[in-house]
């Protein structure tokens, strides 16, 4: 069971034992119980981006209270932010589930990342530090030598750092927060997209090329690298998806018994 505890306790900070005394106590517990929730919250986060708690899975309290060693309480709160953060959704007496974005808000989601990711392009030609470009150019490195491993989940995880990294480096923190929510949304969609061995040299490629662009100073090419390769990211989205519902479809069903069957059965 993994045990998840609040911070150390507040008595040891300074002038504790005064708030207490002027009728703070109220005031402490609601902190430990608010850093306990985010501690729930940010478990719950790490197991469905990792995809240990799947799309439409659904979060029993009891079952999860156990696990993380918690009571329901900060649980509840941690249900209610993951909900905020669009990662689960509540079904009235049914209960809270993981959610599992449709494919028409998953391209919703392609075409405003595209056009975010375009600005931050044009900003990071115009201004990147030769610290950051060193950065990047590490980054691009790690995941070519993840490409030639054959490790799909190191790719995986150093490409949404790569692209979180470019971000945070254009210095808007308004557009970071949004992407940050957009890309956990999508997520919970597209874990797939890079499973196929094949796509990883190609998706390394066109990191490296966006990379190339920024450290041309030239802002039109580095806005079209980020913009068209988040396109190509949909492209692949989109046909994974089609191959999926494909595959569901063809495989065989089975037959149900026939009415007169099932009624010999029965009365045997």
């Amino acid at each position: 069971m993994k045990t998840l505890s609040a911070p150390p306790s507040p008595a040891a900070w300074p002038g504790a034992a005064q708030g207490a005394a002027g009728g703070a106590a109220p005031t402490i517990a609601l902190l430990q119980s608010s850093s306990l929730a985010s501690a729930v919250q940010s478990e719950l986060e790490r197991l469905i981006l990792s995809g240990e708690l799947a799309p439409g899975a659904k979060l029993t309290e009891m079952a999860l209270a156990a696990r993380l060693g918690v009571s329901r309480g900060p649980l509840r709160e941690a249900f209610r932010m993951l909900e905020e953060a669009g990662l689960v959704r509540t079904e009235k007496n049914r209960g809270v589930f993981v959610r599992d974005i449709p494919i028409d808000e998953a391209i919703e989601i392609f075409d405003l990342r595209a056009a975010m990711d375009e600005l931050v392009g044009r900003q990071l030609a115009e201004r990147i530090t030769p610290a950051a470009l060193k950065e990047v150019r590490a980054m691009v490195d790690d995941m070519e030598r993840a490409v030639k491993a054959g490790d799909a989940r190191s790719y995986h995880l150093l490409n949404l750092r790569f692209h979180d990294r470019l971000v945070e480096m254009a210095g808007n923190g308004k557009l970071t927060a949004i992407y940050r929510k957009l890309i956990k949304e999508l997520s919970l969609f597209r874990r797939l997209n890079l499973a196929d061995g094949w796509l990883m040299p190609i998706s390394a490629g066109e990191h490296r090329a966006i990379v190339k662009a920024i450290a041309a100073g030239d802002p039109a090419a580095a806005g079209k690298a980020m913009f068209d390769h988040v396109m190509e990211s949909k492209e692949r989205t989109v046909k994974n998806h089609l191959k999926r519902q494909g595959a569901a479809a063809a495989a065989p069903q089975p037959i149900p018994p026939s009415t007169g069957a099932a009624r010999a059965h029965r009365q045997r």
